[in-house]
């Protein structure tokens, strides 16, 4: 921990701002460069920044999981998504969608297994980094 009340200061803005545009960068980077990885980084380096500033006990209350819940959460995402082209008869990981239209038959938003994998990598990313972080910090006490 940093004793820095512009690091703590500058920390309590940046932390919702990182987490916002790493969300952002996983939405996005399904069709573009970005995606789960580097969104999950982007994170994981907001919750750094929230440790060095604050200690790890406070970057424990506002992370709410544990590291290896949100890991395995995402693991579990990402194993499940390859599971949907089971009932089809498709090898695993074969992508689905479901195509939104409006009223006038146009297409829409489209959903797939694909974001679900994105989301699942965001997670493992994050909770793997947060619980190396939160060792390696608390090793240092």
């Amino acid at each position: 921990m940093m004793d820095s009340l512009i690091l703590r200061t500058a920390t309590r803005l940046l932390l919702a701002l990182m987490v916002l545009f790493s969300v952002f960068i996983l939405w996005r980077g399904h069709n573009e460069p970005g995606g789960g990885f580097v969104g999950g980084l982007v994170c994981a380096v907001a919750f750094a920044l929230h440790a060095l500033a604050f200690g790890v006990a406070e970057m424990r209350k506002v992370l709410v999981l544990d590291p290896r819940t949100i890991l395995a959460a995402g693991l579990a995402m990402g194993i499940v998504s390859g599971l949907f082209a089971a009932p089809g008869g498709d090898t695993f990981m074969t992508a689905r969608w479901i195509i939104f239209t409006d009223e006038n038959g146009a297409k829409g938003l489209a959903l797939g297994t694909p974001v679900l994998f994105d989301i699942g990598v965001y997670l493992v990313v994050v909770g793997g980094l947060m619980a190396m972080i939160q060792s390696l910090m608390e090793e240092d006490l």
